[in-house]
């Protein structure tokens, strides 16, 4: 009998509905404007896109109650705290924006670390099928 993992599914439907939701979003912030231009293209490509389509892999994964799901979360969430990490914080102390796309970015970065937290707890591992 497998063991019961409190939050399993609702996180794993976040995630993949958060996911989904990130590659439109991520496209609106590259367009939004002139500050930190270059950067916001160069961080949506190299990390934000491929972060979201890994977890939509890794949230399929999941779904489907495979094992590497767990290790493909743990890859795209570790991509996203380190894009979102350092341009939210280089956003907020420039710009100054703390109620704009600095702030969501923040937010989005702190609920990434709790996400990464949940995701490495060891019965993840064992209560899952190969």
């Amino acid at each position: 009998m497998r063991e019961r993992v409190f939050g399993y599914w609702t996180l794993a439907w976040i995630g993949l509905i958060g996911n989904i939701m990130a590659l439109p979003i991520i496209a609106l912030i590259i367009s939004y404007g002139p500050p930190l231009k270059v950067a916001n293209i160069t961080l949506a490509v190299s990390l934000g896109w491929p972060s979201a389509v890994v977890g939509i892999v890794s949230s399929s994964a999941l779904l489907a109650e495979k094992k590497w799901g767990v290790t493909l979360t743990l890859v795209s969430l570790s991509m996203m705290i380190s894009g979102v990490s350092p341009y939210s914080i280089i956003r907020l102390v420039f710009l100054k924006d703390f109620l704009g796309i600095g702030g969501f970015t923040l937010l989005t970065g702190f609920l990434g670390i709790l996400a990464l937290i949940y995701w490495c707890n060891p019965k993840h591992r064992r209560s899952i099928r190969p």
